[in-house]
């Protein structure tokens, strides 16, 4: 009788190096979350383009990425990333690991990010930290608590594994990030109408108004103004470069609605914004990563389904925080939202250590529902 270890397969770990291993790299989840009713399919045309080299992050950037095979069968996959965008305004030597997916074995998962471990230090890095895919702009941490409901637009999903494969290797938390949500049958109207009225007759100079897509490249202007400067002192905030920001402004404009993108202004200056998508998951779902033809008809037909959104960005100069403008942004989105269809909303992702604007939500009738986890080693 063979034992377990003469069955156990050997295990081998090789650097993606060509467009095949690529497609592999990117393909794997499909194996992953076979089978798993909350999975998410990302558009492959779309995860392609992370990876790309002229992708604008990698002009600041170094990645490499690793696949897992036993038996010749891919079993895992991992990104190590350094962002010198991020250790220069940090002062910090901290490589990222990203794109994480294993089977659930400890030694797959452990051996991944060994080797990512190990090309960090050779590139002087003295701290490891993940998952992020692949900055703190984009799509960032692991699913901790959770994991029965679908995760919204841009927001990342994983299996109940991770969590403890990461931390057997020797990972620790570093930060937590939360997603609240919102819905109308609970949210506070009439009392948030109330402060909301007391807010304009305090401050005159305080208005809202919603974007002007007819000007898309003058908001965007008045969107970088503020965007570095407002979340310049958040835990892990990278500044955007300017080539950033305009391809993730070009990747939303189609999934735009004009009045949940809105903007603070005292009297005449630009001082806040917030940018509130519909949850274009509920459509994704039914894609299976691929757009085409019956893609874009699917898409025309299920976005027309689509009842909640994801409050994605909100953002207030330093100057003007604490003065009741975050809240005033938040209630005149869901009084638009609300009016268009939009039943319940997601806040994400909030800092654990932003408690203001967690008590603000919950102020409105929002609950914490989701939590994910940035962690951390030294190497």
């Amino acid at each position: 009788m063979e034992t377990m270890a003469m069955t156990k397969q050997e295990l081998q770990i090789e650097e993606v190096k060509n467009q095949q291993d690529l497609i592999t790299f990117v393909r794997f989840p499909w194996e992953i979350y076979k089978g798993d009713r909350y999975w998410v399919p990302p558009l492959i045309k779309d995860q392609l383009l992370k990876f790309s080299p002229t992708h604008p992050f990698r002009s600041h950037s170094e990645m490499i990425l690793f696949l897992a095979y036993r038996g010749g069968k891919i079993a895992g996959r991992i990104a190590g990333i350094i962002d010198r965008n991020y250790i220069e305004f940090h002062q910090e030597k901290v490589g990222f690991f990203g794109f994480f997916e294993s089977i659930p074995d400890a030694e797959v998962a452990g051996t991944l990010l060994s080797r990512v471990t190990d090309w960090l230090k050779g590139h002087g890095m003295e701290k490891m930290a993940g998952p992020i895919n692949p900055s703190t702009n984009d799509e960032c941490g692991l699913l901790i608590e959770g994991f029965d409901s679908f995760p919204c637009l841009m927001m990342p999903y994983n299996p109940r594994t991770y969590p403890s494969l990461l931390e057997g290797f020797g990972l620790r938390k570093k930060m937590d990030l939360y997603a609240l949500f919102l819905e109308e049958s609970s949210f506070h109207l009439d009392r948030l109408n109330r402060i909301t009225e007391r807010l304009r007759k305090r401050e005159p100079r305080l208005h809202v108004r919603p974007i002007h897509l007819r000007r898309f490249d003058e908001e965007l202007k008045i969107v970088k103004e503020i965007y570095n400067q407002a979340w310049s002192k958040n835990w892990g905030f990278v500044p955007m470069t300017d080539e950033e920001i305009n391809l993730a402004a070009k990747e939303l404009k189609p999934l735009v609605v004009s009045d949940l993108i809105l903007f603070a202004y005292w009297e005449k200056e630009p001082v806040g914004f917030s940018v509130s998508l519909p949850d274009y998951n509920e459509v994704l779902k039914h894609l299976n990563g691929k757009i085409g033809l019956l893609g874009a008809l699917k898409f025309l037909y299920y976005s027309k389904k689509i009842h909640k959104i994801r409050v994605m960005l909100l953002g207030i100069k330093h100057a003007f925080q604490k003065k009741g403008i975050e809240g005033l942004l938040y209630i005149e989105t869901f009084r638009n939202g609300t009016t268009k269809g939009y039943h319940c909303a997601e806040c994400s992702w909030i800092l654990e250590e932003n408690v203001l604007m967690q008590h603000g939500i919950e102020a409105m009738g929002g609950k914490r529902y989701k939590t994910y986890r940035i962690y951390e080693t030294p190497i």
